[in-house]
């Protein structure tokens, strides 16, 4: 099996797309369920145990909040 090509993708969306990617996300969290999302034409596959954190940034002016999702393979 072959190692999955390195990737760093920002993707943009409307807020009524995004605002159903996290209800998506939240109705995985509440069942227990893997999250599945497409992102710039690959699936993705969230498991149960990913670790979820929120991050925020401050620089030059501009702010950023980052909700995250990590897990190892």
């Amino acid at each position: 099996m072959s190692k999955p090509e390195e990737r760093d993708i920002e993707k943009s969306y409307t807020t009524a797309e995004f605002v159903a990617k996290l209800r998506r996300l939240a109705d995985s969290l509440e069942t227990g369920e893997k999250f599945e999302i497409q992102i710039a034409g690959e699936r993705i596959y969230v498991p149960v145990r990913a670790i979820y954190n929120i991050e925020h940034e401050r620089s030059d002016g501009e702010e950023e909040i980052e909700f995250q999702i990590k897990w190892s393979k």
